[in-house]
């Protein structure tokens, strides 16, 4: 092989080779090839390989497209109720070209907060997942704290917590006293903790206000989680993190001012990330007065300045991770006439990559937004959850994990949408771009033209 190569073993003989534009080490998109053996990626090539292709090697060449690490998608909701399961978020997350889904502790049956469940989940995940999965779990108020150390031993790949309490059980919150433990606690397991991170008081006294008033609007959402809800919600995670020396990454955040925060407190040594959503970065709340339910996301969509800034702090590299806080909730559950009366959140595993990686091409051609975009799907979701000796690179030794982006006007269409949900906030829209290939582990799982070709069960639970 190529001097430019990066070479594993003279012996493995490749079995797929993806050819198309590829980043260089240099962080330079040209022409290039990814070879892999069986699972795992061999040779990376910049430029054409000078070694003949073995006899027998599968070659697909993408052109000028986009050959990228499969997508690590750090926060899917799967079972947060019983329409969804993890067989069909996969299986639409194969589809949009994430290889690995990041699953959240709040299911509907009860949260993963003891090892009957943690056991039972991965066994279902080992049953049911299309692609890799790798299970996040909880600590339930009153003590669960305690149990941190046995999660993460028997395969919890970190965990979340709420400060805001969405439900009394399933999805409770966390005070700030118990915080501190739960922080403490975590960073002994040796994992990392994300938050839901919205100021409990200021929210429940404006839901409040706003059905006392009998509001049924749109906005009234908005109005019952003001940025300063956020802000300050992110504020007390970051300090009991900055207290604590816990590795904290705080969950879908709506705001510039809030990335900036986790930036200030990452250069004064807390070891801090963040990620914000291809919601946040493509629908402003006025899509709230045409879309209503189907856009009702906590914390909510804002205006357009912040969606802008959120941009721009991704293009600064400030924003960690994009990810899709997929939440399949039905239609019925989201098309109440009075606003505050619907579930939030919307579906978005499928839609991750090419939202976020088309949006990137649009605001930015040259292609250097588009890289900082990349690296927020892929490396930094897979090193915030200890992925990356598997995942989120295209490195030798790596899975062969391997996704194809092609940039174009190919719309949103929800016949192809695999989720049970069956709707999606982006139908009809063209991003600016469409996923063509997803590869896991060196197997070709969709395709475009083919469709879903993976099956149940053959996705791993990662540990």
């Amino acid at each position: 092989m190529d001097p430019a190569a990066q070479v594993q073993d003279d012996d493995l003989v490749a079995t797929l080779i993806v050819r198309g534009k590829i980043r260089d080490p240099r962080g330079v998109w040209g022409q290039g090839e990814v070879w892999a053996a069986g699972p795992r990626i061999v040779a990376v090539h910049t430029g054409r390989s000078r070694t003949p292709a073995p006899a027998g090697a599968r070659i697909v060449d993408v052109g000028d497209a986009y050959v990228l690490p499969g997508v690590v998608d750090a926060h899917v909701h799967s079972l947060s109720h019983g329409g969804e399961g993890i067989a069909a978020a996969t299986r639409a997350a194969a589809a949009g070209g994430v290889t690995t889904i990041v699953e959240m502790p709040y299911d509907g049956t009860g949260p993963i907060n003891s090892l009957d469940r943690l056991r039972a989940k991965q066994d279902l995940a080992n049953d049911e997942a299309h692609i890799d999965v790798a299970l996040l779990g909880t600590l339930a108020p009153g003590g669960g704290w305690r149990a941190a150390g046995e999660l993460a031993e028997a395969g919890a790949a970190g965990f979340k917590v709420s400060l805001f309490n969405t439900h009394e059980t399933r999805f409770p919150r966390i005070d700030d006293r118990e915080l501190l433990s739960v922080m403490a606690a975590v960073r002994d397991a040796g994992r990392t903790l994300c938050t839901h991170a919205e100021n409990n008081e200021i929210i429940q006294a404006l839901l409040r206000e706003e059905r006392a008033a009998g509001s049924t609007d749109p906005q009234s959402h908005s109005r019952s989680r003001p940025p300063v809800s956020e802000t300050l919600g992110v504020l007390t995670a970051l300090e009991v993190a900055a207290d604590t020396g816990a590795r904290l990454h705080v969950c879908h955040l709506s705001l510039p001012r809030s990335v900036d925060l986790v930036d200030w407190y990452r250069t004064q040594g807390a070891d801090v990330t963040l990620e914000t959503c291809p919601h946040y970065l493509t629908f402003t709340q006025d899509d709230l007065e045409t879309q209503r339910g189907h856009l009702k996301i906590n914390p909510p969509l804002r205006d357009a300045e912040a969606r802008d800034g959120l941009w721009d702090r991704l293009g600064r590299g400030l924003v960690s991770v994009v990810s899709s806080d997929h939440a399949p909730w039905s239609r019925e559950l989201k098309e109440h006439d009075v606003m505050l009366d619907n579930s939030s959140g919307a579906p978005g595993v499928q839609t991750l990559v090419a939202a976020t990686l088309g949006g990137a091409l649009r605001r930015d051609p040259s292609g250097t937004l588009l890289a900082q975009a990349v690296d927020a799907l892929t490396i930094s979701p897979a090193r915030r959850y200890g992925l990356d000796a598997r995942k989120g690179s295209l490195e030798v030794g790596k899975d062969a994990d391997i996704v194809v982006f092609t940039p174009g006007d190919a719309s949103i269409e929800l016949d192809r949408m695999l989720s049970n949900a069956g709707w999606t906030p982006y139908e009809g829209m063209s991003p600016g771009g469409s996923v063509t290939h997803t590869f896991s582990r060196g197997e070709l799982v969709y395709s475009d033209t083919a469709g879903l070709l993976a099956r149940a069960g053959r996705g791993e639970v990662l540990v």
